[in-house]
């Protein structure tokens, strides 16, 4: 087992020396990395916002069954909204 994370982590650096060595004699490689590492992070950071902040995921389904019933008419969970005020709004539903 120790041997196996020996070699992962030569296998590693020697995948590393191999990358600094390309972006070295091709640095127009350099704004390419950035772009797709800034995507991934800027991607990831968003999955994490859906999971915690959208109404629609569930975490504990035993003390909070229906997340979405506890929104109030103003309460924003959208990533871009409008400035809108909803409690004013003409009412055409009925109340449960």
């Amino acid at each position: 087992c120790v041997q196996s994370r020996l070699t992962l982590h030569v296998r590693n650096d020697k995948m590393l020396a191999i990358v600094r060595k390309q972006l070295r004699n091709h640095p127009a490689l350099i704004p390419l990395f950035f772009f797709i590492g800034g995507g991934a992070a800027m991607s990831l950071l968003y999955l994490a916002r859906l999971g915690l902040r959208n109404p629609d995921v569930c975490w504990d389904r035993k003390n909070n069954p229906e997340p979405w019933n506890k929104l109030g008419p103003t309460d924003q969970y959208k990533f871009f909204a409008v400035n809108m005020d909803y409690s004013k709004l003409k009412k055409d539903r009925p109340d449960f």
